[in-house]
């Protein structure tokens, strides 16, 4: 599956070449990377930051050339962490693959309760299942354990910052605390 991964993802993030020769397939923009040279998780999460900038500026054909390779190269990641896996929750999210998301998520909570990662997942997957008593019960832990969690200054939630103020007013407006 990692050659696979390897061989599609090869023209576009192979190493660039000095040489003149045939016009490149590669989409603009793409950024020319030897993955062969990285690591399994590396290669995740280098597809993983593809599809999610992709998602967030409309570039459909984009998300839909990168996700199951982002997906599958998460997959293939031996002993994936709380970050990974939480990569995992937004990349089958992104794909309407809900109900895996839930349980990508559920696996951080298993290891770690509090999680607040593990949490926005499972909150999300939950609404996107149309489960809102769920939803509302994972945002109810992710407020309960925002303070104590961020205190301890994890790297992923350094990461991830960014939707810490999103979901707090999502989990707010949803279980009515103000």
């Amino acid at each position: 599956m990692v050659g696979l991964i390897l061989v599609v993802a090869y023209p576009v993030y192979g190493p660039s070449r000095d040489t003149p020769g045939p016009a490149s397939t590669a989409p603009a923009g793409a950024s020319a990377v030897d993955l062969s040279s990285m690591t399994p998780r590396q290669a995740a999460d280098r597809l993983f930051n593809r599809v999610m900038t992709a998602a967030s500026s409309g570039d459909v054909a984009e998300v839909t050339n990168f996700l199951p390779m982002a997906i599958g190269a998460h997959e293939l990641v031996e002993d994936l962490d709380a970050d990974g896996k939480f990569h995992l929750v937004l990349l089958r999210l992104q794909g309407s693959l809900n109900d895996e998301a839930l349980s990508a998520a559920e696996e951080i909570l298993a290891d770690q309760p509090q999680h607040l990662l593990g949490l926005a997942g499972a909150a999300d997957a939950s609404l996107a299942l149309g489960d809102s008593a769920s939803a509302r019960a994972f945002f109810q832990r992710w407020l309960d354990a925002f303070d104590a969690e961020r205190a301890k200054n994890l790297p992923e939630y350094s990461d991830h910052s960014g939707i810490f103020p999103t979901m707090r007013v999502t989990a707010q407006a949803l279980i009515g605390n103000d």
